[in-house]
């Protein structure tokens, strides 16, 4: 891959409305955002969805294991994770003036004990296996300034996803649900992982749709998983009673098993 330099990448912007601040890439397309007197609140509907694999591990183990972002956005995941859950947390960005935003606009602290930011292509970190097995919960948000498609979006990529994870490891990965892109992802995904590894959570009004992926858990039962979205929701302060009402198995649409 050829070296970027930061002058190769788009510019990085923010505006604020009605209290709440967005990180935009030379566009209008939010790339993140964070509510200014609540700087650790996820704002965004996908990306609280975005910690649904927790659904997947058992409670007493939320506030265990590292975590890790690819793409780092407004930082929003990698502050909750890092100082509401208290957990050991990495992220890994491309775009060094977006690491400088999050850090002066955005609350993000500086790297030190338990937080660590690289500025690095994701593909070429996955492939250096420094962190393979070692991941309980992984973020996967990667869209350029156009947010048309991912830009890692291959079996060869979620298959290094899926290396990263530890035993009992969840990956959730926000695609858009109304492209046409969205079955071809999923089906990348599933055989990466297997198909009766992928869940889709309903998409939200914007056309978010966050996929889980697991490896080595089934999902719950449904008294178990009322018990720990209602756990979630209590502790954590997210909805995640409302995730279950359009989480479902992922199946391959008739393309895909043609």
């Amino acid at each position: 891959m050829p070296e970027l330099h930061e002058d190769d990448l788009p510019e990085v912007t923010i505006s604020d409305y009605a209290g709440v601040r967005s990180l935009h890439l030379d566009s209008i397309w939010v790339q993140g955002a964070m509510r200014i007197s609540k700087p650790l609140k996820l704002e965004l509907e996908y990306i609280q969805r975005m910690m649904a694999p927790l659904l997947w591990q058992p409670p007493e183990t939320w506030r265990e294991g590292l975590c890790v972002q690819l793409g780092l956005g407004a930082a929003a995941l990698t502050k909750f994770c890092h100082q509401v859950l208290g957990r050991p947390t990495e992220a890994v960005e491309l775009h060094p003036g977006v690491l400088r935003v999050c850090r002066h606009w955005f609350h993000l602290p500086a790297d030190g004990a338990g937080l660590q930011v690289h500025v690095a292509d994701a593909a070429e970190w996955l492939r250096e296996g420094s962190r393979r097995g070692q991941v309980q919960l992984l973020h996967v948000d990667l869209y350029d300034h156009e947010a048309a498609a991912p830009v890692l979006d291959d079996e060869g990529f979620y298959a290094e996803c899926r290396e990263l994870l530890a035993p009992g490891g969840g990956m959730a990965v926000n695609l858009f649900g109304r492209q046409a892109s969205f079955e071809r992802s999923c089906a990348r995904i599933a055989a990466a992982f297997g198909a009766d590894s992928v869940w889709r959570l309903a998409a939200t009004k914007e056309g978010n749709t966050v996929v889980v992926a697991t490896r080595e858990n089934a999902l719950p039962d449904k008294a178990e998983l009322q018990r720990r979205a209602t756990t979630i929701n209590a502790t954590l302060g997210l909805p995640a009673k409302r995730w279950l009402r359009g989480l479902k198995p992922w199946l391959p649409s008739s393309d895909e098993r043609e």
